[in-house]
């Protein structure tokens, strides 16, 4: 895996995705037989966003709490049930004799239910588009071939060619 950072990364690295094939005639080939080799390039943008959480979308509402305690609980609405609206996801807490604490608490609870479940709404559409982009991995699932007996690289969705030297020191834009 290699990861690739710096101002215009993704601008340049974007239509790279793909399967590509390698061939080349080794050294110890007698007969000149072309070896050809695949790999699958999947390009990102950085996922390091931060989470938005607004309090303004949480609804909060106090209860008295329930279970053993004694007759402090039983009878002061110290309880804080905290509803994500957009997500519909809850957090309740009980734990402490303060409202305040408690609030402190569901929200932290709150926002790790709903950091977990976008994370996980993020993993899931990165795994899909990863796998299409990827396609099969097989030969003829190729954007580019380099060939090395042919001193040439093609862009197979373009069809232009550049020598393999060119494109081993970077220049890959000039199939573009």
């Amino acid at each position: 895996m290699c990861f690739v950072s710096g101002k215009g990364a993704w601008k340049d690295f974007k239509d790279e995705a793909g399967g590509h094939r390698w061939q080349r005639v080794p050294p110890t080939e007698t007969k000149g037989r072309r070896h050809s080799s695949t790999f699958t390039v999947a390009v990102f943008r950085d996922g390091s966003e931060s989470i938005d959480f607004d309090e303004s979308d949480v609804k909060f509402e106090a209860a008295i709490g329930h279970g053993p305690g004694g007759q402090h609980k039983q009878k002061t609405a110290s309880a804080i049930k905290a509803t994500h609206v957009p997500t519909g996801i809850t957090a309740y807490v009980q734990n402490e004799r303060s409202q305040h604490t408690n609030k402190r608490k569901a929200l932290e609870t709150l926002r790790s239910r709903v950091t977990e479940l976008i994370e996980s709404e993020k993993h899931s559409e990165v795994n899909n588009s990863r796998q299409e982009m990827i396609g099969s991995g097989e030969r003829s699932d190729k954007i580019r071939t380099v060939q090395e007996q042919n001193g040439r690289v093609v862009d197979h969705r373009t069809g232009k060619k550049c020598s393999v030297s060119a494109y081993l020191k970077g220049d890959i834009w000039k199939l573009r």
